[in-house]
């Protein structure tokens, strides 16, 4: 029996497009602090654990990174969800074991040097199994570059700076934050196109089981 993919398709598509947008708000947000320049006061963290109060346009970008941080949880959520049934439904068509453990569809994200080439490992296996001789999607190889970029610069999803720490660098140094958050946007734009073609193709597999197959592969999410 396979597991409803469409509209797990279509939820992950939305919370990739939300990510994007998202980082799209950070940038501009970013912006506007680089173009008002730093208060007379200095940064926001003084060092030796002092930190100043903030004015209006800082404290919005902390609501702006909080914002991005609820969309990227949403996004994760839909994605993996999506990349679970994904990799189910290809067990199934080829009747051959995955290459990954299903942990690794959580734990392959945040385990460190696994969660550089697993996430993309666990979908390229579900593609080859489900259309075994096709050609691997170019956007699934570009969305997991971006998405490398944006996790290893230090600023994109995955990053060591806090939101304070942020704002200094955006007074100074805004062009590498804009770097990571145009490669945080592309793989978001990827990811979706990705999301879209994976799914197409698993679902004209699928019509080759029959109607009752299709049925099933398009049903609500909850029927799982």
């Amino acid at each position: 029996m396979y597991r409803p993919v469409r509209t797990a398709g279509q939820l992950a598509v939305g919370g990739l497009s939300l990510a994007g947008l998202a980082w799209v708000l950070r940038a501009v947000w970013e912006v506007r602090l680089a173009l008002a320049g730093e208060p007379d006061a200095g940064p926001p963290d003084q060092g030796e654990g002092v930190h100043r109060p903030l004015d209006a346009l800082e404290n919005s970008y902390h609501v702006v990174t909080d914002i991005g941080g609820l969309a990227a949880l949403v996004c994760a959520v839909f994605f993996m969800s999506w990349l679970w049934r994904v990799r189910d439904n290809a067990i199934a068509l080829s009747r051959r074991p995955p290459k990954y453990a299903g942990v690794w569809v959580y734990f392959g994200w945040i385990v460190p040097l696994v969660n550089l080439w697993f996430p993309r490992g666990i979908l390229v296996d579900a593609f080859r199994n489900t259309a075994p001789g096709r050609k691997l999607p170019v956007s699934v190889n570009v969305w997991w570059g971006l998405w490398l970029v944006g996790m290893v610069s230090g600023v994109g999803l995955v990053y060591r700076d806090d939101p304070d720490q942020l704002i200094a660098r955006a007074y100074h140094e805004v062009w590498p934050l804009l770097a990571s958050d145009a490669a945080v946007v592309g793989a978001a734009v990827a990811g979706a196109i990705a999301v879209r073609v994976v799914t197409r193709v698993q679902l004209e597999r699928m019509r080759a089981d029959g109607p009752e197959a299709v049925a099933a592969s398009v049903g609500s999410t909850a029927a799982a």
